[in-house]
């Protein structure tokens, strides 16, 4: 009986985990493969290189955060509201893990600062979420700047909330996260 392989996915998880961990610089073969509990040598039956993997890596992420998560959208069916109200309830639900969640969207924003093919990536899949987004408010929004307003309010508390590490006030966090998804859908 052969060795079992260790799954091309488990690599590419693996990588973004580091890549959360340390950035780019922290994805390398032989830490993955010692994190993996295996040789280096299975890697090479699955990427011809490190840049291999790393462009895999950004696929994955990309295909899961956007891709993905509108599929899962719009796979529930309704108007645009209820494609909103699904769609926050699946941001806000998503597991912080190695791919979808804010850890990996920050890493890969980080990144992006230092590789401009990181930040042309990143350009893409921001353009598809404001796009996706567009499409949805102004069903029921006629304003083209309001819907321009709601977009970025979205996308900004989607991605500042990880980052705000003040108290919170009179409101919890929560409340005020659905404060503004309810504001969001008025």
């Amino acid at each position: 009986m052969g060795a079992t392989r260790t799954p091309r996915g488990k690599w590419i998880e693996e990588g973004l985990r580091a890549l959360v961990a340390g950035g780019p610089e922290a994805v390398r073969i032989e830490a993955l493969a010692q994190a993996l509990g295996v040789s280096k040598g299975g890697f090479y039956g699955y990427f011809r290189n490190r840049d291999a993997l790393l462009t895999e890596m950004l696929d994955t992420w990309e295909r899961e955060v956007a891709e993905s998560v509108i599929e899962q959208v719009e796979s529930g069916g309704g108007d645009a509201r209820a494609k909103l109200d699904r769609l926050f309830t699946i941001i806000a639900a998503s597991v912080d893990g190695p791919v979808r969640g804010a850890t990996a969207d920050l890493a890969i924003r980080d990144w992006a600062r230092r590789d401009p093919a990181v930040a042309e990536r990143l350009r893409r899949v921001d353009s598809r979420r404001m796009d996706y987004l567009r499409s949805l408010f102004s069903a029921f929004c006629p304003d083209e700047e309001e819907v321009e307003v709601r977009c970025l309010v979205a996308v900004s508390t989607r991605i500042g909330n990880h980052l705000y590490a003040g108290d919170d006030g009179k409101c919890s966090r929560a409340e005020v996260m659905e404060l503004i998804r309810q504001r969001l859908l008025e």
